[in-house]
């Protein structure tokens, strides 16, 4: 018998290969397993480790600061070694030869379950495999397919299949899942995939892929399902006590207690509570949020520089700790004449060791993260348990609006599926008022519009990047500094003391919904932090890794 690839990369490094007579007598034979309902399911439990399902980090984009510190692609340095390309790749591949292996194995139980019941279970292998080559293609494009298990000899001469017909395989897959997926699982049930989900992903890869049709459609049949509604509280939503809310489509759940959590984060929390304020919000991203009138700074009457969170969009301060306000049992302000502050718990003014002026490492541009951050983040070793969101209701909204827009479709569904979300971040209902509504039907104010209502709605939920990528706007963003606070002494003299903290008026907007923050830097206002750089010849997909290129004959990404 040859030996197979159980589970493989294709750098040909063995994950697992075993001859079969070797297999232990505690574990299933690999000639006999996934005979019955129970073993397809406990195969298919292992298709759902969160490792193997990658998000993209909010450090690569525009809506994220660490100190003076830069990534491989914020820094233009990502090639075939970098460790996030080989990881990624080969994790992926992973889950691939996995599902492969239970597709392979299932009609074993064809004497035991029903022909409806094994094609249930093979869509949701389908499923799992078409996720896993929807990330390779979206961030890679030029790789390989496979659905079988293989010998080494057949791995060996596969090649890169074309990118349009992977995604037509991809959209089989999801296609088959969608046919034979259950819609939900009862309270009493473990929770995993299900047809709302092979929709949204579905929706998800068509939209990264340009095929707005597809999109569309893919999007409306998950909506159509009537099943999901978004989380009345949006703030409340990303919590560790929110638990499978009915807006999450598709999530991990976690849970400290079995020892699938999230650790440290202290990088993320203020200094006065214990954290590090290392990883921050952007101005950039702070600039994006609109107004209550829905306006963007730059036009919007309602703007004060010297509050920055005043008469902002809702999620704004859900997003990034106002200043002033109470935060984690202390009142937060980085202002560099606020030597003290309140701790609130006590009445107590302490040390205010968010202003650089105290803390030379406080955040370097005086903001930092409020959004899914509560006093839980601060008990249990600073490890936490929010459901792993993959993808949700929002998502599934504005992807509809997007493909439409577009499509140049514009009609009331496509209003309504932007207000539906943003009427929720004001808490009101989209037919009513207290909420800018959106009303315009021009293409190209809509597309503005969708795009900004994306970045205030996803902010450090790891979608930012295949925006900018798939807007072509990784260039444009990425090839310009992160801006902060001038060091303490400047800072007082130059800002405070002339009456222009927190800005001197607000930075102009542009039609991508970006802010132009280079005038204060001009003017002595504020300091480079770093400069981020982004190389367009080559960055928008990445490098395939080089131990693939060099050991298995595949052909590098352009100017790699």
């Amino acid at each position: 018998m040859k030996r197979k690839f159980i589970y493989i990369c294709f750098s040909m490094a063995l994950i697992s290969c075993q001859k079969l007579d070797l297999n232990p007598l505690s574990q299933g034979s690999s000639e006999t397993w996934n005979s019955d309902a129970d073993e397809i399911i406990m195969s298919l439990n292992d298709l759902y480790r969160e490792a193997l399902w990658k998000k993209d980090a909010d450090e690569w984009t525009d809506d994220w600061i660490n100190r003076d510190g830069l990534t491989d692609i914020t820094n233009a340095t990502i090639n075939g070694q970098t460790s996030f390309v080989n990881t990624n790749w080969s994790d992926t591949y992973k889950a691939i030869a996995r599902a492969n292996t239970v597709l392979e194995s299932m009609d074993r139980a064809s004497g035991v379950l029903s022909e409806s019941q094994i094609n249930m279970y093979k869509g949701e292998a389908r499923f799992v495999r078409a996720c896993m080559y929807s990330y390779l293609l979206s961030h890679f494009k030029n790789v390989v397919y496979t659905d079988k298990t293989l010998t080494i000899e057949e791995a060996m001469q596969i090649g890169q299949m074309n990118p349009d017909e992977l995604l037509k395989k991809i959209y089989e897959d999801f296609d088959f899942a969608i046919a034979n997926m259950r819609e939900s699982f009862s309270s009493n049930e473990l929770k995993r995939a299900t047809k709302g989900a092979a929709m949204a992903m579905k929706a998800r890869i068509a939209l990264y892929m340009g095929d707005y049709t597809t999109a569309k459609t893919a999007a409306k049949a998950c909506m159509d399902l009537g099943l999901y509604k978004l989380h009345t509280d949006f703030a409340n939503l990303f919590l560790s006590r929110t638990k499978q809310s009915q807006e999450s489509i598709f999530a991990f759940p976690r849970s400290i207690a079995l020892g699938v959590a999230v650790g440290g984060r202290q990088s993320y929390v203020s200094r006065n509570a214990g954290g590090w304020a290392q990883f921050d919000p952007s101005w950039d991203l702070l600039f994006s949020f609109l107004c209550k009138d829905g306006l963007p700074i730059d036009e919007s009457p309602l703007f004060d520089p010297k509050d920055p969170f005043l008469n902002r969009d809702p999620r704004c301060t859900a997003t990034i700790v106002p200043f002033g306000s109470e935060h984690l049992d202390y009142v937060y302000n980085p202002h560099p004449l606020a030597l003290k502050t309140k701790k609130v718990s006590t009445g107590q003014e302490v040390n205010n060791n968010d202003n650089r002026a105290v803390a030379t490492y406080a955040s370097f541009n005086g903001l930092v993260w409020k959004k899914g951050v509560d006093s839980d983040w601060l008990l249990n070793s600073w490890r936490i348990e929010p459901d792993n969101i993959i993808v949700r209701y929002a998502d599934v909204l504005l992807m509809y609006a997007e493909a439409k827009i577009e499509l140049n479709e514009i009609d009331a569904s496509v209003l309504d599926a932007i207000n539906e979300v943003r009427a929720r971040a004001y808490k009101v209902d989209k037919s009513a008022a207290g909420y800018p509504k959106v009303t315009t039907t021009a293409q190209a104010d809509l597309r503005r519009i969708l795009r900004t209502e994306r970045r205030m709605e996803f902010a450090f939920e790891g979608l930012r990047y295949m925006d900018i990528i798939r807007w072509k706007l990784a260039e444009k963003v990425l090839n310009k500094p992160n801006y902060g606070l001038l060091d303490p002494g400047d800072l007082v003299a130059k800002v405070v003391n002339t009456g222009k903290w927190f800005t001197p008026t607000a930075p102009t907007i542009d039609d991508d919904g970006i802010a132009d923050i280079a005038p204060f830097y001009a003017q002595g206002l504020v300091k480079q932090i770093a400069v981020r750089k982004f190389d367009a010849n080559k960055q928008y997909i990445w490098p395939i890794p080089s131990t693939e290129v060099l050991t298995s004959g595949l052909k590098q990404n352009p100017n790699y």
